[in-house]
């Protein structure tokens, strides 16, 4: 069976992304360029981002001006983007651009992925949603040894210590990964 897994680097403070929505600030973290391949969740069929991520992988990797990166890095790869702006999609890409809750798509979601799993990236505010529907089974964190000053926090939420469950925890070259399997209650 599937499962969905928000699995994301933080600052060491618990923010996704700089004020400006950016992450230059992971990628200056040296080794950040060439992450662990362990450390990325496996049988990916579905990624589901916030508007934010998208923009910034699509403005920083130049993805329309070389939509075959897209295919280069999430071959046969849904991807759900949560927005109410309309923004651009590579040629070739399966993105669906989906206004509205969490709960009212994750059906669709969860179809769509199949047997292969759903891979949360962010942002914060998606991450409560999704737990809002008790539809996160594992919380992955990679946190960077970085702290900024403001941005985009990991979770604008109250999530008691009876829903998380320590599972893994261990250094990953200069990062500490965290990670949690999300119980709806005990």
């Amino acid at each position: 069976m599937s499962e969905i897994i928000f699995d994301a680097a933080v600052s060491l403070n618990g923010y996704l992304a700089d004020e400006n929505h950016g992450l230059q600030w992971l990628f200056d973290v040296p080794g950040a360029q060439e992450p662990d391949p362990d450390l990325l969740p496996k049988n990916v069929g579905v990624h589901v981002e916030g508007a934010n991520t998208y923009k910034w992988l699509i403005d920083n990797e130049q993805l329309m001006e070389n939509p075959h990166k897209w295919q280069e890095y999430y071959p046969g790869v849904t991807t759900y983007v949560f927005t109410s702006r309309d923004l651009p999609i590579p040629d070739g890409a399966d993105v669906r651009l989906v206004n509205g809750p969490v709960a009212k798509f994750l059906p669709e979601i969860r179809g769509t992925a199949g047997l292969k799993n759903i891979w949360v990236l962010g942002g914060g505010e998606l991450l409560g949603q999704f737990l809002d529907a008790g539809a996160i089974d594992i919380l992955a964190l990679t946190i960077a040894p970085v702290a900024l000053a403001r941005g985009t926090e990991l979770l604008p939420r109250n999530i008691g210590s009876e829903r998380l469950e320590l599972v893994q925890a261990h250094k990953a070259g200069p990062f500490a990964r965290l990670v949690y399997r999300v119980h709806d209650s005990w």
